[in-house]
């Protein structure tokens, strides 16, 4: 399936096919310089790839991107990378893309943002256990769409509760971009799960993430000191 628009830096070519900005103005808030808070980065090298996870460090204070978790969906390094937010799911009902949208009638399933990009455009994320059509695999049976003519077909299919997610814009970076954030210790990467992408409660994914890995974090120093002092 051909989703980007051509000779375009990945990042920016994903295509918008309908105006819903107005719904998503309330929530997109400024960029501004200086809001990385640079600490050490870890020795180990961060494998990106689309499948893998991305959750915001503490220390990352863009009000885009603060206590975000983040879904890769495709990535190269040449043209850059592009990721749909999990965790920042809105009041607004499917129902309201009801006149770009002829299966959103009668949807209640909240709409998410997905990030600061583009936001006058739909992607979703859909869980099945064969490829929808117009789709992009990103993981295991979870599919990304960005078409139209692909979300029609895949919402009025009538997915099972809880295996589709549609959002408002995503996030994108440029080629080395990301790379560099992730050199400043601005995300964490992990390798993403069903059931990380599909959570019936993001608004505490990001907390229950970043408090899980530092507790893995203190667990291996206390190992690494108790070795320490077994030597001496």
């Amino acid at each position: 399936m051909e989703w980007r628009a051509q000779n375009q830096p990945t990042a920016t070519r994903l295509a918008s096919f309908m105006p819903v900005a107005a719904l998503v103005a309330f929530a997109a808030p400024a960029v501004h310089q200086g809001w990385l808070v640079p600490a050490q980065a870890e020795d180990a090298p961060k494998q990106l790839a689309a499948g893998k996870l991305l959750v915001a460090r503490r220390s990352l204070q863009d009000p885009n991107f603060a206590q975000t978790v983040i879904l890769l969906v495709e990535h190269s390094d040449d043209e850059g990378t592009v990721g749909l937010i999990l965790n920042r799911q809105t009041k607004i009902p499917l129902s309201r893309l009801s006149k770009e949208l002829e299966g959103a009638k009668g949807r209640s399933e909240p709409l998410y943002l997905g990030g600061p990009v583009q936001t006058d455009s739909i992607m979703a994320l859909v869980r099945s256990r064969s490829k929808p059509e117009e789709s992009k695999r990103v993981l295991a049976d979870i599919y990304v769409i960005s078409s139209k003519g692909g979300l029609e077909k895949t919402i009025t299919s009538g997915p099972a509760p809880g295996t589709l997610h549609l959002y408002l814009g995503y996030a994108g970076w440029d080629a080395g971009q990301l790379e560099w954030e992730l050199e400043m210790d601005a995300w964490n990467v992990l390798p993403a799960t069903a059931g990380m992408v599909f959570d019936a409660h993001p608004e505490t994914l990001w907390s229950r993430l970043v408090d899980q890995e530092e507790l893995q974090v203190a667990h291996a120093r206390h190992l690494q000191s108790a070795a320490l002092t077994d030597i001496l």
